[in-house]
């Protein structure tokens, strides 16, 4: 039985594997947060002189790049990015995603947005039929946060606030347990984002994930919209 780490490891080795052979000295690759982002930044930086920079969704990921010896460059600086390397919380088969239990959502999705392709790397336990068996966790402005919990409820849903935690960007987090995305995720994702206060939600809907990338015990699965 290969154990959940490892799982993690190989689908990040099965990312660098997929765009290694497509970087330039001077590209510029987006990358997200997570443990399983974590290994593939590990790996990263033995192949740092390869491409040029990163641009980071957390200072999480920032700091741990910087380790690694790869430059880090700020959003404002990059026109394009080829690649955004990110994991997820819950994945379906039409690579709609629910991201943010590691409370970078906003950064992730703004990250996401600029870049060509976004590969999702995640393990077989973050492949779903039906999104919404993970709390669907919402960035909310502090002055916010009880007015939009009160939206959630009318949606169906059971917020709570995210205990001690504080945002890259000096918010507060709602998990909202309990929703129904139906079969119109990005619908349900545009109605969320739109309630005042509402920083960005964790569906990632509008715009998914282009190539999902599944680590199972029978190996690696690949997930792909077709253009």
């Amino acid at each position: 039985m290969i154990t959940q780490d490892q799982l993690k490891q190989q689908v990040a080795q099965a990312a660098l594997d997929v765009i290694l052979p497509q970087l330039q000295p001077e590209s510029v690759l987006g990358v997200g947060t997570g443990s399983t982002v974590d290994r593939f930044i590990d790996l990263l930086g033995v192949h740092r002189d390869a491409f040029g920079a990163a641009v980071s969704s957390s200072e999480r990921s920032t700091r741990r790049l910087q380790a690694a010896g790869i430059q880090v460059l700020d959003l404002n600086q990059v026109a394009s990015l080829p690649f955004y390397v990110d994991g997820a919380d819950e994945v379906d088969h039409q690579l709609n995603l629910i991201k943010g239990g590691g409370g970078a959502l906003t950064r992730e999705k703004i990250v996401a947005s600029v870049a060509d392709r976004f590969i999702c790397i995640v393990d077989e336990t973050k492949l779903v039929e039906t999104l919404g068996r993970f709390p669907l966790p919402i960035e909310v402005i502090p002055l916010a946060r009880e007015s939009v919990a009160r939206e959630m409820r009318q949606l169906g849903g059971r917020p709570e606030l995210r205990a001690g935690f504080i945002t890259d960007n000096g918010n507060q987090i709602i998990d909202v347990a309990g929703l129904a995305y139906g079969s119109q995720p990005a619908e349900f994702e545009a109605l969320i984002n739109n309630i005042p206060g509402v920083v960005t939600c964790g569906l990632f809907a509008i715009s998914g994930a282009h190539l999902a990338l599944v680590a199972g015990q029978a190996g690696i699965a690949r997930l792909e919209l077709q253009d």
